[in-house]
């Protein structure tokens, strides 16, 4: 079976042909075997590549095109022994079994494909043979209609030219019988207000009366026609004068009366003159409602207006003049664009009123709108009325708006700003005018600092609503380049900044203008404010401004570190201010203490003067005070003994020299020179020297200040015995408690010896008090 379906061996006699059956048995099975090698898409190559023999003319190449099984056996035989043999022959028969189950399967799986192509080829037959037979006789059918078509055509030849001709006469009869009722048919049209059928009537009905005029019949008619005409073109003349109708009734009667022949010029002049009476009543409305008696409208309501009435109208004119007066040329489109650069200047301005109202407004929404519905009106006259520079000039209006509303805005941070100022000072004074206590620095500055960010946060918001992608004008270069850059940044947001700074240093003004009736609380607010923006409001307030704006335009602009530079001076400034304000209030208090004080004729103290305690008091409170804001700062290191050294004018070693037994009133002036001397050996004090940003440079400023004021105080005034003891017991009660406050104690020491050792200068007696008697009047007080 399976050799059988394998298909005819070499030996098999029919299948031969007479001249070489054991030749062409082998080619008809590499025939067959090529077959299936297209069959299943092998390549010629990859046959190659599975063929084991390298020469194709080897005999004993199983696969080879000249292969000979006589010779293959007689290779076999010589070369390989008995088992390999048998080991060939089992594989050559397990080689053949394995071809021929191939196909087998292979004659299987194509036989259904093979009968439904046989089925196919078989119904494809049939179908042609029916459908030759319906050509021919579809062929014959039409010999057939071709011969009776020939035959009609033949017979009705003469009946077609007598018909055509009959036909052409029937047309010229009636031409003539219009041309005959024309007068009687334009009568009734013109009675009937049908303006335009009659102009047509007349139009196709010109070029034959012309053409035939030296006629009697036709001369008739036509000027029959040409009365009439001139009746209609009246007519139609003193409906356009009337006005009553709209632009597209006017363009009508200018469109019928061109038709009829009248000048063009004369009616463009006309046409444009009654389009300018409907659009100057269109602006005499918009102007009455900007009338000082009635409310004005919504500035919303009012582009509406104005764009949907006298906008509108400009556009009608405009379509028509150029649908009707295109033949005018440039002439007609300069008059034109003249007429609507005239009437729109003055839209413009009453716009520009209307807006000017909503500058005081906050709310940039409903401007904003309008604006971009008014931008928006403008696109359709500014295309067409291109050289009339509409687009462009409303372009501008919206620039100067914008740029109007970036001025508003700032003016209303600085505004905002000044109104925290405002409730700080309220704030501060409060306390002291009600007897209880207000919020801390620390709260305010935390108001304060919300305050302006949230203001200015609102002011971006509302500005950024002239760059939404929806707003017609917003992508035009001005509002993608120079608004954001600088118009938002540098106008509005660096514009505050450094008004808030010059603001903040107009308070450091000198005592007897404006900065002696600030709040020493204030300053110090305003100082750390300021600190606070230069390290880190700025950078934060900048960026979220680039964020929201994408600033894109190749300007330059304020770095970053210049404004904080700017900040950081101001708030040394104001600090520096506030150390000096402070200095002096409690400099006056000891200068008036001892100026009042007659130090000659004083008894010996018992206490400590109230004046020095409300010193202590005083500094205490700014050492509280700047604490709230500022940090400790770095000190230097203490002695264990600074709250236990007493003051006497044996202290120092230069009194020591001055003030010895051996002292005799005849030597004062070897006493003056041992003084100067110490003077240029001791450490200068710089009393006005530079203030860090901390607590114990404010403080030991401010100490400095009145120590050198008592110094200097002292200087002016004589002292008795018990005065220069006051003087001994006050800076020891001084001592005992500043030196806590300044960065180094030894500052204090320095200041209150030359204290006392200038008191003690001034003294015809120097006598000082006991050291263990002044701590126990200290310590009692």
């Amino acid at each position: 079976m399976a050799a059988a379906a394998a298909g005819p061996g070499p030996g098999s006699g029919p299948g031969d042909s007479p001249e070489g059956p054991e030749e062409e048995a082998p080619e008809r099975r590499r025939k067959a075997h090529g077959m299936l090698k297209l069959y299943y898409g092998l390549s010629e190559g990859e046959a190659a590549g599975r063929s084991a023999g390298p020469d194709p003319l080897d005999p004993t190449d199983l696969n080879g095109a000249h292969f000979d099984p006589e010779v293959y056996l007689d290779k076999l035989r010589r070369e390989c022994p008995l088992a390999q043999l048998m080991d060939s022959e089992t594989d050559m028969v397990r080689q053949i079994r394995s071809l021929d189950s191939d196909m087998q399967t292979l004659v299987y799986e194509n036989y259904n494909k093979f009968i439904s192509a046989t089925d196919t080829i078989r119904k494809m037959k049939n179908d042609f043979r029916k459908m030759e037979d319906e050509m021919d006789r579809l062929a014959t059918n039409m010999a057939v209609i071709t011969d009776f078509s020939a035959r009609i055509s033949a017979t009705l030849q003469d009946r077609h030219e007598r018909i055509t001709k009959l036909a052409g006469v029937h047309a010229l009869l009636r031409k003539l019988q219009f041309l005959f009722e024309l007068p009687s048919r334009l009568t009734k049209c013109v009675e009937l207000g049908a303006y335009g059928q009659a102009v047509r009537y007349q139009g196709r009905a010109r070029a034959v009366l012309q053409q035939y005029q030296h006629l009697p019949s036709f001369r008739a008619i036509q000027d029959d026609c040409q009365v009439i005409t001139a009746r209609l073109a009246q007519q139609l003349r003193q409906r356009f004068r009337e006005g009553g109708s709209g632009a597209p009734e006017q363009a009508e009667c200018v469109e019928l009366l061109l038709a009829l022949g009248e000048p063009a010029e004369e009616l463009c002049e006309e046409f444009l003159a009654h389009a300018r009476g409907r659009l100057e009543e269109e602006l005499r409305s918009l102007e009455a409602e900007l009338g000082p008696s009635p409310p004005a409208p919504d500035v919303l309501e009012f582009t509406d207006r104005g764009g949907s009435g006298f906008v509108g109208g400009l556009c009608q004119v405009a379509a028509a003049y150029q649908e009707l007066f295109a033949a005018q040329g440039p002439a007609g489109a300069e008059k034109l664009a003249a007429f609507a650069q005239e009437l729109g200047g003055r839209y413009f301005a009453l716009v520009e009123r209307r807006l000017a109202q909503e500058q005081g407004g906050g709310d940039n929404s409903l401007l904003v709108r309008a604006l971009d519905r008014f931008h928006r009106r403008l696109r359709a006259p500014g295309a067409l009325l291109a050289a009339a520079g509409l687009a462009e000039a409303a372009t501008e209006i919206v620039e100067r708006v914008a740029r109007e509303r970036l001025g508003h805005h700032l003016h209303g941070l600085r505004a905002a700003f000044l109104g925290c100022l405002t409730d700080v000072r309220q704030a501060l004074a409060a306390p002291r005018l009600a007897g209880k206590e207000g919020p801390g620095l620390a709260e305010l500055l935390t108001n304060v600092a919300s305050s302006i960010l949230s203001h200015i946060k609102a002011s971006l918001a509302a500005v950024h609503l002239f760059t939404a992608k929806e707003v017609s004008f917003s992508n035009k270069p001005y509002f993608r380049g120079e608004f954001c850059s600088q118009g938002v940044r540098e106008g509005l947001i660096v514009g505050f900044i450094r008004s808030m700074c010059q603001t903040a240093q107009s308070f450091c003004d000198s005592p007897g203008e404006k900065g002696g009736a600030t709040p020493p609380a204030l300053l110090l607010l305003l100082s750390r404010l300021c600190l606070d923006y230069e390290t880190a409001t700025i950078s934060y307030i900048l960026t979220l401004t680039d964020e929201q704006f994408l600033v894109q335009d190749q300007s330059p602009v304020t770095p970053v570190s210049t404004l904080c530079a700017e900040a950081r001076e101001t708030a040394r400034r104001l600090l520096t201010h506030y150390v000096k304000v402070q200095g002096l209030v409690i400099s006056q208090m000891l200068r008036k203490s001892v100026e009042t004080r007659d130090w000659l004729s004083t008894l010996e103290p018992r206490n400590v003067r109230a004046v020095m305690k409300r010193v202590v008091e005083d500094t205490t409170a700014i050492d509280v005070q700047v604490g709230l804001l500022y940090e400790e700062g770095v000190r230097k290191a203490q002695s264990s003994d600074s709250s236990k050294r007493t003051f006497s004018v044996y202290s120092s070693s230069r009194q020591q020299g001055r003030y010895a037994p051996s002292y005799t009133p005849s030597a004062p002036m070897d006493t003056n020179l041992l003084s100067n001397i110490q003077k240029l050996f001791s450490e200068r004090i710089d009393v006005f020297s530079p203030v860090e940003f901390n607590k114990v440079s404010v403080l030991t400023g401010i100490i400095k200040i009145s120590l050198k004021t008592l110094l200097e105080c002292v200087r002016l005034r004589t002292f008795g015995r018990y005065g220069l003891q006051q003087v001994q017991v006050d800076c020891h009660f001084l001592q005992l408690y500043l030196w806590r406050f300044v960065a180094d104690e030894e500052l204090v020491h320095l200041l209150l010896d030359e204290v006392v050792a200038s008191a003690a200068l001034r003294c015809p007696d120097p006598v000082p008090m006991e050291p263990s008697v002044v701590e126990v009047i200290c310590e009692r007080g």
